[in-house]
């Protein structure tokens, strides 16, 4: 084992035991009252320990908001709370005097605040207390236009109503409401092709929480860290018409006990697309998602990909109750000119239902936009996978178990578990391309046909399978453009 699988096994295991023994007080609160300044005692998770006094993931946020901790009311500071007026400059105001005093919490009490766009400063967490919501203007002049990412790319689109860009040690709290504009709708404007805002946003920020809070947007993904690290959602409720929560490029992200009620994936884990992706290299990797509830309207629960040109590593879901998908619970998704790598994904202690497809889905030939001359060419552009293993799964009137036949020949998915499933399915498992597959405790019932087909699979618990077709297409690789692709 390397350093780098060490460290990621070790972070894991750490983050699962300091959930556990978290205590009742609120991280945010000891966020807000902590005694040290932030560049004092703020270490990246990778160097330190992660102690349970400090709550879930252990965060380096979760004590160090820098001496004197104030807190301060937008009221104060000329916010309305009437549902009519704009407060956005009342309350920016407000925690721009809060970083300017060295951070704490500001305080959002009861009331209902229109506002644009805000953005969080380092040390200080931004608390919207029960029967306040902060409501989303819906002037689109609202939200300063910047460079956003939007399925992969960095392009020019509008800010998230809740951002911050290259902070430290930040919050958001509940147990108030963040509802974004009613009237957006889509996820780009037409005809300009801007982006349209995200509900919270996080750019390059290193020690984020949110938790206790209801979240609600209706057009664009709801929830987006961006090249983050040390970062947690404990208990948030996501209704978003589009994706919930989406974890693109970040480091060490942990989902604890929320709830979504979302039209397309409830989480989704990113890393660029194409040429442009893969040369900036970003992974994203040690995701934690425990203790969750995911419905979803429009596609998939959790799903990996299809942006993984950065590579994807380090995945572990367990706990979480999958209550209803258009598609799949799980789904393992990329393409050939992607490139890069999806690893080390393992999913445990689940319960599945309501699905329209199945269980699980692994496709990874053809699946998300191409992008045609700024792929990844050649051999590099054919993904790698590496050791995805699921266990102790309770399934319920499932379509299928296992769809897994579209993976590519030419670089077979390096090792496949499947352990102690149990419930009802239509139909079975099928795998094709797959070495160092384990099979066992299989034990569902209700099924058609046979209980596993497989091709090119070569492994442990294979006794009885059934011969099926390979993939029905296999991508030729991307050939070189006549001009070689560069970032610009």
């Amino acid at each position: 084992m390397n350093r780098a699988q060490t460290g990621r096994r070790s972070f894991l295991k750490t983050a699962a035991q300091t959930l556990i023994a978290a205590p009742a007080v609120s991280a945010l609160s000891r966020f807000a009252e902590a005694q040290q300044p932030a560049q004092q005692s703020a270490k990246p998770v990778a160097q330190t320990a992660h102690p349970a006094q400090a709550g879930a993931h252990a965060h380096a946020a979760a004590k160090p908001a820098a001496k004197p901790a104030v807190k301060l009311n937008v009221r104060d500071f000329g916010a309305t709370g009437d549902g009519k007026t704009k407060d956005t400059l009342a309350i920016q105001q407000t925690i721009e005097r809060c970083s300017a005093f060295g951070g704490g919490e500001v305080v959002v009490p009861a009331g209902d605040y229109l506002t644009g766009a805000l953005s969080l400063r380092s040390n200080v967490v931004l608390r919207v207390e029960e029967g306040a919501t902060l409501k989303g203007s819906p002037d689109m002049a609202d939200y300063p236009l910047a460079q956003v990412r939007w399925e992969g790319h960095w392009i020019k689109g509008y800010s998230s109503f809740i951002n911050a860009t290259d902070a430290e040690n930040i919050g958001l709290a509940g147990p108030g409401k963040i509802i974004g504009s009613p009237t957006e709708r889509g996820r780009v404007e037409r005809p300009s092709g801007l982006r349209l805002p995200a509900l919270i946003e996080f750019n390059n920020c290193k020690n984020v929480r949110v938790e206790d809070c209801t979240t609600q947007n209706f057009g664009m993904w709801s929830i987006h860290p961006v090249y983050c690290e040390n970062t947690t959602f404990k208990n948030v409720t996501v209704k978003s018409g589009a994706d919930g929560i989406d974890v693109d490029s970040c480091k060490h992200t942990i989902i604890d006990g929320c709830t979504f009620e979302t039209g397309d994936d409830s989480i989704s884990l990113k890393s660029g697309r194409g040429a442009e992706g893969n040369d900036i290299g970003r992974v994203c990797e040690d995701t934690l998602i425990t203790n969750c509830t995911l419905s979803d309207q429009g596609f998939a629960n959790i799903g990996i990909g299809s942006e993984t040109s950065g590579g994807v590593r380090g995945v572990r879901i367990e706990h979480c109750k999958f209550i209803h998908a258009r598609s799949h619970a799980i789904f393992i998704k990329t393409r050939v000119g992607r490139g890069a790598f999806i690893e080390d994904v393992s999913a445990t202690d689940l319960d599945v239902s309501g699905m329209g497809q199945g269980f699980l889905q692994i496709s990874v030939l053809g699946v998300g936009k191409s992008d045609d001359a700024a792929s990844v060419i050649g051999e590099a552009g054919i993904p790698t996978l590496r050791n995805f293993r699921f266990s102790n799964v309770r399934v319920t009137d499932m379509p299928d178990l296992v769809d897994a036949v579209n993976i590519d020949p030419r670089k077979p998915l390096d090792g496949f578990t499947l352990a102690n499933v149990t419930g009802t399915c239509s139909k079975g498992i099928a795998l094709a391309n797959i070495k160092n597959a384990h099979l066992s405790g299989i034990k569902v019932t209700g099924f058609a046909g046979p209980l596993l087909s497989t091709v090119n699979v070569i492994g442990t618990g294979l006794a009885g399978a059934v011969k099926i077709d390979g993939p029905k297409t296999v991508p030729d690789v991307v050939p070189p453009p006549a001009t070689p692709y560069q970032l610009h």
